[in-house]
């Protein structure tokens, strides 16, 4: 007998439960020659919650807390589909954990991959979701009909503060509704996180003044956990509305924090995401985009859209759509932001594609007409806004 099933002091069997109660994990898995479909699941079963080999595990802690494995179905080839069904008890109210839960553990293996995440109720009570959503963020532009809204970056790493203000001046006289830091703007001595955050918002109200517009700037927020706090009330004081976040970047449970206690709208960047990107292992976008950073609390999520530089397909771009915005229990609607080489010419056939709850995002090809005004005011023609 093992050690750990004689440990058992203070565990409480669970109880039995309906599966509207638990966790469900829906996974893709690729066996290499020679592996059993139904071998893997379980591994992942045990892997991903008590980290041990099964007959190291008494049947009371395998109640408790061992994933549960339902129905396999071949997808095709040495492919397969199931889901795996967890207790709350295996990860509390800890998104950390969630996301562990989720991938952590078998990300070091290889042929698993995360398509599809449910909560019960009970979990997404711990959970904030966006605190403004759609709704609430096109209320904050100003905007009261259901159209879509324009965004841009200030670019490139480099310049200075006050260079990357008359940008955000520029951009608010064409009326972009949401001017957002590159993500790659921190607190180089170039253009200094505070620095920037004031001169930046300051050009921006004044560009507001001289055409009764509601442009927002949106800082990004360095991923320093040390100074997070001090970050966010720094931002704040300026009278900033929103800000630019790397969740996995700066943390999840960060991001979670500031959408609980910060009253700023969220903007997620997806930097760092495409290790999960692949074919036959990590994480699908829709779950990772479009549920998990929803879940945390951003409010809208930028994604690399087909046709850009990037690979992703109109079929999974659709699908972080519908995740970010379809009806999830008690969480808000979320906008979607597709961006990563959008053509500004071409933004009419995505909006008949991706409908008004969108926000575009569009950075070099307005860049690249030599006049940021004049291309702005284009582009805001083109989604129906003028």
């Amino acid at each position: 007998m093992c050690l750990c099933q004689l440990s058992e002091i203070g565990m409480v069997a669970r109880t039995p439960e309906s599966e509207s109660s638990r966790i469900r994990v829906g996974y893709r898995l690729t066996c290499a020659p020679g592996e059993d479909a139904r071998r893997k699941a379980q591994d992942i079963a045990f892997e991903q919650t008590v980290e041990l080999p099964e007959e190291c595990v008494s049947p009371r802690i395998r109640d408790a807390v061992v994933g549960d494995v339902g129905r396999l179905d071949r997808v095709g080839g040495t492919t397969w589909k199931t889901t795996i069904s967890y207790p709350l008890l295996a990860v509390g109210r800890d998104v950390n954990q969630l996301a562990s839960l989720l991938f952590g553990n078998v990300s070091l293996k290889s042929g698993i991959q995360v398509t599809d995440l449910e909560l019960p109720l009970e979990a997404m009570i711990g959970l904030p979701g966006p605190r403004h959503g759609i709704a609430g963020l096109r209320s904050l532009c100003g905007v009261t009909r259901r159209v879509p809204l324009s965004c841009a970056a200030l670019k490139p790493v480099g310049l200075s503060a006050a260079e990357l203000a008359q940008l955000c001046y520029e951009f608010a006289l064409g009326g972009i509704d949401i001017i957002k830091d590159d993500h790659g703007l921190a607190n180089q001595h170039s253009a200094p996180f505070k620095e920037r955050v004031e001169r930046c918002h300051s050009m921006v109200q004044r560009a507001n003044r001289e055409t009764g517009g509601h442009s927002l700037y949106f800082p990004n927020l360095p991923s320093r956990w040390s100074q997070f706090d001090d970050d966010l009330a720094f931002v704040r004081s300026v009278g900033v509305k929103g800000i630019l976040v790397s969740p996995m970047l700066i943390g999840l449970d960060a991001i979670r924090c500031a959408a609980e206690k910060a009253s700023l709208a969220l903007l997620a960047h997806p930097a760092l995401t495409g290790a999960f990107f692949h074919s036959d292992h990590g994480i699908v976008p829709e779950v990772l985009l479009g549920k998990l950073f929803r879940m945390i609390g951003c409010d809208a999520v930028i994604y690399p859209n087909a046709g850009g530089r990037f690979v992703l397909t109109e079929e999974t771009c659709s699908a972080i759509n519908t995740r970010l915005r379809e009806r999830w229990g008690t969480i808000k609607p979320a906008f979607p932001v597709p961006a990563g080489g959008m053509d500004a010419r071409r933004v009419g056939h995505w909006l008949e594609r991706y409908g008004p709850d969108t926000i575009f995002l569009i950075g070099g090809s307005l860049y690249s007409t030599g006049d940021l005004v004049e291309a702005s005011k284009s582009m805001m023609k083109a989604i129906g806004r003028r």
